[in-house]
């Protein structure tokens, strides 16, 4: 059923951290009143990746992604591996991650998570799904990864778009070299933060085609909702910014995103 305001997708949701696991099902039925039709269950190890994995097998409008997050590099061994690939075949996974790069906090080397990157890649080239990307003052090393990784996968014939850099923290020229590349872009709550700065001004330019919304919850917040427990129905509020921002309605931002995150995860 359509909602006044469009239909949503909230593409990268936590949904199954412990901050939600005394009302998740409330939570779920809040994100339904606002029109959010979709969100996607994401991991970030494997704990939360066979969580996920099975909230979106028995909860409808929940489909999932599994990986294990940069910080958590070192457990990428291959055993790891073998169960994020078994999971990543399931029809209820739409993506391979969280997985990606993260410089600023530095809780895996460089090389380890350089590899777990790499891991995770040939993972979505196995099951032909794309990447959730975390990226985190990890720009151009990502982008030395990801854009020649995209173009393989393009001459190798893969139907999937090759991902989505969630969260996205760069620059408009990451951003339309990511684009180029083939993926898209997501923004979160942070991006109505009063000091968004150049994250706003690339949200404002960038082509909508090539955008999706997420909330990162319980995480990030938006904007005035900020310190407090984010959730997937919040993706109305970002939604909103974006609308205001560029001049658009609301209906017009929610189908056009939730469009690209159909065609991002590759959904009918």
């Amino acid at each position: 059923m359509r909602h006044g305001q469009g239909w949503l997708v909230d593409t990268h949701a936590h949904l199954t951290d412990p901050a939600f696991d005394a009302d998740r099902d409330a939570v779920l039925a809040s994100a339904a009143s606002r029109g959010v039709q979709l969100i996607v269950a994401v991991g970030a190890d494997l704990d939360s990746s066979e969580r996920s994995l099975n909230l979106a097998r028995s909860v409808a409008g929940v489909l999932a992604a599994v990986g294990i997050h940069p910080h958590d590099a070192a457990q990428v061994t291959p055993r790891a591996l073998d169960r994020i690939r078994l999971w990543a075949a399931d029809p209820q996974v739409v993506a391979v991650g969280e997985t990606g790069l993260d410089y600023y906090r530095m809780r895996a080397p460089r090389d380890a998570q350089l590899r777990a990157l790499e891991a995770h890649l040939a993972i979505a080239d196995e099951v032909d799904k794309p990447v959730v990307v975390h990226d985190r003052d990890a720009h151009a090393d990502l982008l030395a990864v990801l854009v020649p990784w995209a173009e393989r996968r393009r001459q190798a014939g893969l139907r999937s778009a090759p991902g989505v850099l969630h969260c996205f923290s760069g620059d408009l020229a990451m951003a339309q070299a990511a684009i180029t590349a083939g993926f898209y872009v997501s923004f979160a709550g942070n991006v109505t933060f009063a000091n968004a700065g150049p994250l706003a001004d690339v949200a404002r330019q960038i082509d909508l085609a090539s955008v999706v919304l997420e909330t990162d919850s319980p995480y990030l917040a938006p904007a005035p909702l900020r310190g407090h427990r984010n959730e997937p129905a919040n993706v109305v509020v970002i939604a909103q910014w974006l609308a205001d921002q560029r001049g658009l309605s609301l209906i017009g931002v929610a189908d056009e995103t939730s469009d690209n995150a159909r065609r991002l995860f590759g959904l009918s």
